[in-house]
């Protein structure tokens, strides 16, 4: 890992700075804190350097400024992590600038179609002997892990259901909160019943038990780029679900009430009111607690033709749950670095580690997992 460079664009944000943290650990490497306020970039620089094996370095950027993709050849760095979302709307414009510039690239994105179609990016990756991931977040990075991992037992899979539930006191950045107000009360596909149909964002509230230091939580619809991926990566013959939800009652209930306006066509877009409802969020801040957690629960038929459950959970105590979309990231970046990882192409974070591997890496924060296996 000597002599190389890896950017993080938005290196100072919510999901940015705890990757900084990871990489900063890594000696002889040279890691670029980006983003459009320098100022925070080198706070950030000032507050881990001292303890750092890496070389620490703040830098403007813009990735929507005319110049972007020329400062991005001049910086050349071997690698640029993108965490600047949301990625709902998003142009291929930074990978494609990664391309051009040599440097493999990865991001956080949670946006369906960002994620699902970074394919088109393939034939100029493979050109230039890059790697192009999208999605090494907890989708689908993670939960196709953790589907690879029991894959196996499975003669049919029969539904996928994935659910995650933050902490209320946990840290939330305002680009996420952007990406879900973005499709509440909006509708989008999902493989339900054998075919496919409309599901509406943040409604079809139910309440899911966790077990452990989170008990019941309320989920509603959310939408990912699992939902396109899954049912044909994994053979579902029934249904693939996806869905989150806020701890406090009141919040979440407000939120399935703002999803029944704009389906019903009173409010277009909430999007727009993101940083007024952020901040009235934070005066709850201080009610609930900051353990989350996710759960996948796979159905199908064994090797044999009996039925199969298995139930894996994740549990994150104390605060750590943000550090949860970090870790794929983080992986892929560590195989990059030391040519484990090779394949050039553009594709979805898809399957690319162990899940033995998220598990080592997760413990290091406290966060662990359990599985329950029926069949």
């Amino acid at each position: 890992m000597s002599d190389k460079s890896v950017l993080v664009l938005g290196g100072y944000g919510n999901f940015g700075k705890r990757i900084v943290e990871s990489l900063a650990k890594i000696a002889n490497l040279h890691v670029l804190i980006a983003g459009r306020n320098p100022e925070k970039a080198l706070q950030l620089v000032h507050r881990l350097q001292p303890g750092a094996a890496a070389t620490l370095q703040a830098e403007r950027i813009d990735i929507s400024a005319p110049e972007f993709s020329a400062l991005l050849k001049k910086l050349s760095p071997d690698i640029v992590i993108h965490t600047s979302g949301p990625f709902q709307k998003q142009s291929y414009q930074v990978p494609q600038a990664c391309i051009e510039a040599g440097a493999h690239y990865i991001d956080l994105s949670d946006d369906r179609d960002f994620v699902a179609n970074i394919s088109e990016l393939d034939a100029n990756a493979r050109q230039q002997q890059v790697s192009v991931i999208s999605g090494a977040s907890t989708v689908p990075g993670l939960s196709s892990v953790v589907i690879d991992h029991y894959r196996s037992r499975f003669s049919d899979i029969e539904l996928i259901d994935i659910a995650i539930a933050p902490g209320n006191r946990a840290e939330r950045g305002e680009a996420t909160v952007r990406a879900i107000l973005s499709y509440t009360g909006h509708p989008f596909p999902v493989f339900k019943q054998g075919r496919w149909m409309d599901a509406y964002g943040w409604m079809d509230s139910r309440t899911v038990d966790f077990g452990g230091v989170l008990g019941k939580r309320r989920l509603a619809n959310v939408d990912v780029p699992d939902l396109s991926l899954f049912p044909e990566r994994y053979g579902v013959s029934n249904r693939v679900t996806f869905q989150a939800g806020l701890e406090l009652t009141l919040l979440h209930q407000t939120m399935v009430a703002m999803a029944l306006l704009t389906k019903r066509g009173w409010v277009k877009n909430w999007s727009p009111l993101t940083i007024p409802i952020v901040h009235v969020s934070n005066f709850f801040r201080s009610l609930g607690s900051d353990d989350g957690g996710m759960r996948i629960d796979i159905r199908g038929k064994d090797t044999s033709g009996n039925p199969l459950h298995i139930l894996w959970q994740l549990y994150a105590e104390n605060g750590v749950g943000p550090y949860i979309p970090t870790l794929p990231t983080i992986i892929a970046t560590k195989k990059l670095l030391d040519g484990s990882l090779t394949e050039p192409g553009a594709v979805p974070c898809l399957g690319m580690y162990s899940l033995e591997e998220f598990v080592q890496l997760a413990g290091e924060w406290g966060i662990y997992t359990e599985e329950c296996v029926n069949g």
